[in-house]
């Protein structure tokens, strides 16, 4: 038993990693699952999709890893945070389809919070901005929306997870309703501070309490797996939302470490310690993991559209087959044309948290085609990720000094996109060996707790750089591009 089976439920698909005794990759099995959009900015999930690929890709990954159930010692589960679920306490059946953490349904509701001011309470409170990406607006537009759904509440009758709560539940058959600290930071219901859920918030919402998971450290029991899911009961040792599993996986335990993830989205995550720092620019004060009953806090930036800018330029442009393609597309653009390309297609987040704008083009010339289009695609994600540490050094400034920023993500296999996040930043970028760092944090909080794993200080000494990108753009060039950049955001929150 010193294999871990980790469980990656994405925002397009769920992963099954297997994890051997030295915490190297053994098998992975992947499944993709569909996207419903029933009206303009909404985004859902079948949740019966997400139960019925995680638990195929779990079997898959054991079979294809040549195992037998009783190898693996413990199980660990990372999710897309936000994404909202309710679901019948006795059948486990959903009232509704699962809210996506990008839906932006409830803008309306959440500019009522900063008109009456509860705004300023939630921030204070849970360390979020009143925004529609957060699961609490979500799960009040389901109790409101659902013929019947607040009077079940209110009786007992329906259960509220983020994706982990869901799958800890369809896992162990009902045994368990629990989420982890970092999942419930992001729910803005929980109170990071007193490390409990806000009756206050609950009670602004029309939430009863009653529907909200245990919160539990980010290494813990959250029970065992039905017997006939794998063939024996398998207990769950590990939780952690997909970004704060990353940081873990990238080993930023220690105060002023950076790592930024390139998925669907993009997300920068800053270790402030023991210290919730409030932001002045629009950052998010977070939880970047919980051991042994400790919280450890971090400052956030969110970045909507990163990896999805790709999947655009395949699947709404049709200038790209794969992702792979972006790349050598990017390296033949015109270099004496700078496009650029805000890509707001579902407003923008951190440090501006304009639910309303949209994406925007500029610098278009008769000339430009598909690869200007593919470089402005690719350039977008460093110059937004320049934005996220402008404002956490202007935050933190302990932060101002630190000079490397780790990454990991599909995005970040891409040498070119890495230079220029590179450039663009003015600091060094390291590349781990291991890029699937999500999985490997939460393999590692299963396998630590299990005992099959080493420590914190054992784990990081382990961490392994593959690649150090460093910047060869002069300051002048980069300064430019950046105000240029700072200028097509503004005018694209102005249409």
């Amino acid at each position: 038993m010193t294999h871990v089976l980790a469980i990656d439920q994405g925002t397009t698909s769920s992963r099954a990693i297997v994890f051997d005794g030295a915490m190297r990759i053994v098998a992975t099995a992947q499944e993709e699952f569909k996207q419903h959009f029933p009206d303009s900015g909404w985004v859902e999930h079948d949740p019966s999709d997400l139960w019925s690929t995680t638990a195929g890709t779990c079997r898959a990954a054991i079979e294809r890893a040549g195992l037998r159930p009783a190898d693996i010692a413990a199980i660990g589960i990372t999710n897309q945070r936000e994404t909202t679920i309710v679901w019948d306490a006795r059948t486990g059946q959903p009232v509704h389809n699962a809210i996506v953490w990008q839906d932006r349904r409830t803008s309306e509701f959440c500019k009522s919070l900063r008109e009456s001011g509860d705004a300023e309470m939630i921030t204070e409170r849970t360390g979020l901005l009143a925004d529609p990406y957060f699961s609490g607006t979500k799960l009040k537009w389901i109790l409101d929306n659902v013929e019947g759904a607040s009077a079940r509440a209110a009786r007992g009758e329906l259960k509220f997870g983020t994706v982990d709560s869901y799958l800890i539940w369809k896992l162990t058959d009902g045994a368990v309703h629990a989420t982890d600290a970092t999942n419930a930071a992001r729910t803005m219901l929980y109170d990071i501070h007193k490390g409990r859920w806000s009756s206050t918030i609950c009670a602004r919402f029309g939430i009863p309490m009653q529907m909200l998971p245990e919160v539990r450290d980010s290494a813990a029991d959250y029970g065992v797996t039905r017997a006939d899911l794998f063939g024996r009961e398998v207990p769950i040792l590990g939780v952690a939302g997909d970004q704060q599993a990353a940081t873990v996986g990238q080993a930023c335990f220690a105060p002023g470490m950076m790592k930024s993830t390139y998925g669907t989205g993009c997300f920068a995550l800053l270790n402030t310690g023991d210290t919730p720092v409030r932001s002045q620019n629009r950052l998010l004060t977070t939880i970047a993991y919980q051991l042994n009953g400790k919280p450890t806090y971090a400052l956030e930036g969110s970045i909507f559209i990163a990896g999805a800018v790709v999947q655009w330029l395949r699947d709404g442009l049709k200038i790209i087959r794969s992702a792979a393609e972006t790349q050598p597309l990017a390296q033949q653009a015109d270099a004496q044309q700078d496009v650029i390309l805000v890509p707001a297609f579902t407003g923008l987040g951190a440090p501006y948290w304009n639910a309303e704008c949209r994406g925007a083009v500029f610098g278009l010339t008769r000339n430009s085609g598909p690869a200007e289009f593919a470089r402005a695609a690719l350039e977008s994600v460093g110059f937004q990720t320049r934005d996220l540490l402008e404002a956490m050094r202007a935050d933190w400034t302990d932060a101002a000094g630190q000079s490397t920023l780790r990454v990991d993500g599909g995005m970040s296999a891409s040498d070119w996109a890495m230079q220029f996040l590179s450039d663009i930043i003015g600091a060094p970028v390291d590349r781990p060996q291991i890029r699937e760092t999500t999985a490997l944090g939460a393999a590692w909080l299963a396998g630590m707790q299990a005992g099959v794993y080493p420590d914190q200080d054992g784990f990081a000494a382990g961490w392994a750089l593959e690649r150090t990108f460093s910047p060869t753009m002069p300051e002048a060039a980069r300064d430019k591009r950046y105000d240029r950049w700072k200028r097509a955001v503004a005018a694209t929150q102005m249409i």
